[in-house]
């Protein structure tokens, strides 16, 4: 059974796709917390980050890594905050979120209902920074 990060990784749902390699992708969150919320999830399908070897848990890091410091160009925040959850999808993935307050991380917050434009603008930003 595929997860919805596994859909999205094979191209069976459409997402706003902002790096990617042979093991990881980056893509916005389809219900961000705050502009640029992104998620970086590794292709293969492990349900618990720790879960990962080694090897792979490293280096889903450092792309997270590389991912976080283009957010930060593009979005307005003071820095970009890091969440592992795991909750809602079984599929092992970093929340990267733009912060300018403590509380833009709290995943009790209403999520943003951004338009297709809005999510097109917040991808390219990032690509290009």
């Amino acid at each position: 059974m595929s997860t919805i990060f596994t859909k999205i990784i094979n191209g069976e749902i459409p997402s706003y796709k902002i790096a990617e390699n042979e093991d990881f992708v980056a893509f916005l969150d389809a219900m961000p917390l705050v502009k640029g919320h992104t998620l970086v999830v590794p292709k293969k399908e492990v349900d618990l980050i720790f879960d990962l070897d080694s090897e792979a848990y490293k280096n889903l890091w450092g792309f997270a890594q590389e991912v976080a410091k283009k957010v930060k160009n593009a979005i307005p925040c003071i820095r970009v905050g890091v969440a592992v959850v795991g909750l809602e999808v079984p599929h092992a993935h970093i929340h990267l979120i733009p912060l300018n307050k403590v509380e833009d991380m709290n995943f009790k917050n209403e999520r943003l209902k951004l338009t297709n434009e809005e999510y097109t603008e917040i991808q390219n930003s990032i690509i290009n920074s």
